[in-house]
Protein backbone atom coordinates (compact mmCIF):
# COMPACT_ATOMS: atom_id res chain seq x y z
CA UNK A 1 0.00 0.00 0.00
CA UNK A 2 1.44 3.81 -0.85
CA UNK A 3 2.40 5.72 1.75
CA UNK A 4 -0.64 8.41 1.39
CA UNK A 5 -2.87 5.50 1.35
CA UNK A 6 -0.77 3.83 4.66
CA UNK A 7 -1.13 7.89 6.09
CA UNK A 8 -5.40 7.90 5.59
CA UNK A 9 -5.87 4.67 7.34
CA UNK A 10 -4.30 5.95 10.32
CA UNK A 11 -6.43 8.84 9.53
CA UNK A 12 -9.65 6.31 9.22
CA UNK A 13 -9.09 4.54 12.79
CA UNK A 14 -8.88 7.33 14.85
CA UNK A 15 -12.43 8.78 13.71
CA UNK A 16 -14.90 9.30 16.50
CA UNK A 17 -17.63 11.81 14.38
CA UNK A 18 -20.75 8.80 15.07
CA UNK A 19 -21.33 8.78 18.68
CA UNK A 20 -23.77 6.12 18.12
CA UNK A 21 -21.73 4.04 15.60
CA UNK A 22 -18.69 4.61 18.24
CA UNK A 23 -20.80 2.84 21.14
CA UNK A 24 -22.09 -0.03 19.21
CA UNK A 25 -18.49 -0.90 17.52
CA UNK A 26 -16.92 -1.34 21.34
CA UNK A 27 -19.69 -2.62 22.54
CA UNK A 28 -19.93 -5.44 20.24
CA UNK A 29 -16.09 -5.70 20.50
CA UNK A 30 -16.31 -5.57 24.32
CA UNK A 31 -19.17 -8.35 24.66
CA UNK A 32 -17.69 -10.37 21.40
CA UNK A 33 -19.21 -13.43 20.10
CA UNK A 34 -19.04 -17.09 21.78
CA UNK A 35 -16.82 -18.68 18.90
CA UNK A 36 -14.63 -15.72 19.61
CA UNK A 37 -14.02 -14.94 23.21
CA UNK A 38 -10.19 -15.73 22.58
CA UNK A 39 -9.88 -12.96 19.99
CA UNK A 40 -9.16 -9.63 20.65
CA UNK A 41 -11.52 -7.67 18.26
CA UNK A 42 -10.61 -4.41 16.45
CA UNK A 43 -13.16 -2.13 17.29
CA UNK A 44 -12.39 1.03 15.54
CA UNK A 45 -13.39 1.87 12.05
CA UNK A 46 -12.26 -0.05 9.17
CA UNK A 47 -10.13 1.71 6.50
CA UNK A 48 -10.50 -0.03 2.92
CA UNK A 49 -7.38 -1.87 1.24
CA UNK A 50 -5.97 -3.80 -1.28
CA UNK A 51 -4.02 -3.27 -4.88
CA UNK A 52 -2.75 0.70 -4.62
CA UNK A 53 -2.82 0.71 -8.64
CA UNK A 54 -6.11 -0.54 -8.45
CA UNK A 55 -8.32 -0.07 -11.42
CA UNK A 56 -11.43 -0.82 -9.83
CA UNK A 57 -12.58 -0.26 -6.69
CA UNK A 58 -15.54 -2.34 -4.70
CA UNK A 59 -17.92 -0.93 -1.97
CA UNK A 60 -19.83 -2.35 0.47
CA UNK A 61 -21.92 -0.98 2.71
CA UNK A 62 -20.30 -1.43 6.30
CA UNK A 63 -18.20 -3.56 8.59
CA UNK A 64 -19.86 -6.56 9.63
CA UNK A 65 -20.12 -7.09 13.55
CA UNK A 66 -18.27 -10.45 13.93
CA UNK A 67 -16.53 -9.85 10.69
CA UNK A 68 -14.61 -6.71 9.99
CA UNK A 69 -15.31 -5.55 13.40
CA UNK A 70 -13.69 -7.93 15.02
CA UNK A 71 -10.72 -8.41 12.43
CA UNK A 72 -10.19 -5.12 11.30
CA UNK A 73 -9.92 -5.59 7.05
CA UNK A 74 -13.18 -5.38 4.91
CA UNK A 75 -15.08 -8.40 3.78
CA UNK A 76 -12.64 -10.55 6.42
CA UNK A 77 -13.31 -13.21 8.96
CA UNK A 78 -17.34 -13.33 7.86
CA UNK A 79 -19.70 -15.09 5.41
CA UNK A 80 -19.70 -12.54 3.32
CA UNK A 81 -16.41 -12.13 2.47
CA UNK A 82 -15.58 -15.93 1.80
CA UNK A 83 -18.68 -15.83 -0.85
CA UNK A 84 -16.69 -12.56 -2.15
CA UNK A 85 -12.68 -13.86 -1.86
CA UNK A 86 -13.77 -16.79 -3.86
CA UNK A 87 -15.03 -14.99 -6.42
CA UNK A 88 -12.00 -12.68 -6.53
CA UNK A 89 -10.00 -15.61 -6.61
CA UNK A 90 -12.03 -17.25 -9.82
CA UNK A 91 -11.38 -14.27 -11.91
CA UNK A 92 -8.25 -13.83 -11.17
CA UNK A 93 -7.91 -10.75 -8.69
CA UNK A 94 -7.28 -12.30 -5.23
CA UNK A 95 -4.54 -15.15 -4.57
CA UNK A 96 -6.40 -16.75 -2.19
CA UNK A 97 -10.07 -18.16 -1.72
CA UNK A 98 -10.60 -17.21 1.44
CA UNK A 99 -9.59 -14.44 4.65
CA UNK A 100 -9.90 -14.43 8.18
CA UNK A 101 -8.01 -12.22 9.97
CA UNK A 102 -5.55 -9.11 8.33
CA UNK A 103 -2.12 -10.37 8.29
CA UNK A 104 -3.30 -13.93 6.20
CA UNK A 105 -1.78 -13.73 3.11
CA UNK A 106 -4.45 -12.54 1.52
CA UNK A 107 -3.28 -9.89 -1.76
CA UNK A 108 -5.22 -8.63 -4.45
CA UNK A 109 -4.61 -7.48 -7.75
CA UNK A 110 -6.26 -4.23 -9.90
CA UNK A 111 -9.14 -4.10 -6.91
CA UNK A 112 -9.37 -2.28 -3.72
CA UNK A 113 -12.10 -2.94 -1.63
CA UNK A 114 -13.98 -0.45 0.64
CA UNK A 115 -17.07 0.54 1.97
CA UNK A 116 -19.71 3.16 2.45
CA UNK A 117 -19.27 3.54 6.35
CA UNK A 118 -16.40 2.27 8.01
CA UNK A 119 -18.32 1.59 11.70
CA UNK A 120 -20.30 -1.44 12.54
CA UNK A 121 -24.12 -0.22 12.50
CA UNK A 122 -26.62 -1.51 14.70
CA UNK A 123 -28.96 -4.02 12.72
CA UNK A 124 -26.73 -3.25 9.97
CA UNK A 125 -28.38 -0.25 9.03
CA UNK A 126 -26.44 3.34 9.21
CA UNK A 127 -28.70 6.72 9.35
CA UNK A 128 -28.41 9.05 6.42
CA UNK A 129 -26.28 11.71 8.71
CA UNK A 130 -23.89 8.94 9.66
CA UNK A 131 -23.17 8.24 5.92
CA UNK A 132 -23.18 11.40 5.20
CA UNK A 133 -20.40 12.23 7.99
CA UNK A 134 -18.34 8.94 6.18
CA UNK A 135 -18.54 10.20 2.86
CA UNK A 136 -15.24 12.45 3.16
CA UNK A 137 -13.12 9.17 3.73
CA UNK A 138 -14.73 7.08 0.80
CA UNK A 139 -13.95 10.60 -1.27
CA UNK A 140 -9.90 10.42 -0.06
CA UNK A 141 -9.63 6.84 -1.01
CA UNK A 142 -11.21 7.17 -4.68
CA UNK A 143 -8.28 10.66 -5.13
CA UNK A 144 -5.61 8.58 -4.04
CA UNK A 145 -6.50 5.50 -6.40
CA UNK A 146 -5.03 7.36 -9.19
CA UNK A 147 -5.56 4.20 -11.99
CA UNK A 148 -9.02 3.64 -10.87
CA UNK A 149 -11.53 2.88 -14.14
CA UNK A 150 -14.39 2.02 -12.19
CA UNK A 151 -16.45 0.84 -9.50
CA UNK A 152 -18.19 -2.51 -8.32
CA UNK A 153 -21.22 -1.59 -5.82
CA UNK A 154 -22.21 -4.29 -4.02
CA UNK A 155 -25.61 -3.83 -2.58
CA UNK A 156 -28.46 -0.44 -3.29
CA UNK A 157 -26.88 1.67 -0.56
CA UNK A 158 -23.71 1.54 -1.93
CA UNK A 159 -24.97 1.92 -5.67
CA UNK A 160 -27.20 4.74 -4.37
CA UNK A 161 -24.03 6.25 -2.90
CA UNK A 162 -21.18 6.34 -5.97
CA UNK A 163 -24.38 7.83 -7.81
CA UNK A 164 -24.95 10.98 -6.00
CA UNK A 165 -21.10 11.06 -5.52
CA UNK A 166 -20.33 11.05 -9.61
CA UNK A 167 -23.35 12.30 -10.97
CA UNK A 168 -23.13 14.25 -13.98
CA UNK A 169 -23.10 17.78 -14.44
CA UNK A 170 -24.20 17.78 -18.03
CA UNK A 171 -27.56 15.36 -16.93
CA UNK A 172 -28.22 16.03 -13.56
CA UNK A 173 -31.43 14.53 -13.93
CA UNK A 174 -30.16 11.17 -15.25
CA UNK A 175 -30.58 8.54 -12.21
CA UNK A 176 -29.09 4.93 -13.19
CA UNK A 177 -31.19 2.26 -11.53
CA UNK A 178 -30.07 -0.33 -9.35
CA UNK A 179 -30.08 -3.83 -10.56
CA UNK A 180 -28.24 -6.98 -10.63
CA UNK A 181 -25.12 -6.72 -13.04
CA UNK A 182 -26.69 -3.17 -14.14
CA UNK A 183 -23.61 -1.57 -15.74
CA UNK A 184 -23.15 2.64 -16.50
CA UNK A 185 -21.05 5.13 -17.58
CA UNK A 186 -21.36 7.70 -15.31
CA UNK A 187 -20.36 10.76 -17.51
CA UNK A 188 -17.57 12.17 -20.04
CA UNK A 189 -14.48 11.44 -17.85
CA UNK A 190 -16.27 9.49 -14.86
CA UNK A 191 -15.77 5.87 -13.92
CA UNK A 192 -18.03 3.42 -14.82
CA UNK A 193 -20.33 1.62 -12.57
CA UNK A 194 -21.69 -2.03 -12.24
CA UNK A 195 -23.67 -3.28 -9.63
CA UNK A 196 -24.28 -6.54 -7.84
CA UNK A 197 -26.82 -7.57 -5.06
CA UNK A 198 -24.50 -7.76 -1.62
CA UNK A 199 -22.95 -10.58 -0.92
CA UNK A 200 -24.56 -11.23 2.88
CA UNK A 201 -25.98 -14.63 3.64
CA UNK A 202 -29.26 -12.14 3.21
CA UNK A 203 -29.24 -12.79 -0.25
CA UNK A 204 -26.32 -15.65 -0.74
CA UNK A 205 -28.39 -18.51 1.43
CA UNK A 206 -31.78 -17.34 -0.04
CA UNK A 207 -30.41 -17.66 -3.85
CA UNK A 208 -31.15 -13.99 -4.45
CA UNK A 209 -27.68 -14.14 -5.11
CA UNK A 210 -25.86 -17.47 -6.42
CA UNK A 211 -22.25 -18.05 -7.33
CA UNK A 212 -23.10 -18.23 -10.92
CA UNK A 213 -24.62 -14.46 -10.71
CA UNK A 214 -21.76 -13.28 -8.78
CA UNK A 215 -19.48 -14.98 -11.00
CA UNK A 216 -20.80 -12.90 -14.21
CA UNK A 217 -20.02 -10.06 -12.34
CA UNK A 218 -16.71 -10.15 -12.14
CA UNK A 219 -16.33 -12.19 -15.66
CA UNK A 220 -18.16 -8.71 -17.18
CA UNK A 221 -15.19 -6.38 -15.32
CA UNK A 222 -12.89 -8.83 -17.01
CA UNK A 223 -14.58 -8.20 -20.39
CA UNK A 224 -13.78 -4.37 -19.70
CA UNK A 225 -9.89 -5.21 -19.79
CA UNK A 226 -9.59 -4.89 -16.19
CA UNK A 227 -6.97 -7.73 -14.93
CA UNK A 228 -5.81 -8.87 -18.40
Amino acid sequence: MSASLQALEQEIITCRKCPRLVAWREEVARIKRKAYQDQTYWGKPVPGFGDSDARIIVVGLAPGAHGSNRTGRMFTGDASGKFLYAALHRAGFANQTESSQRDDGLALQDVFITAVCRCVPPQNKPTAEEIKNCLPWLQAEINLLTHAEGFVALGKVAFDTLVRMHRSEEHPDHKPVFGHNAFYRLGDGLPWLLASYHPSQQNTLTGRLTEAMFAEVWENVRRLGIGD
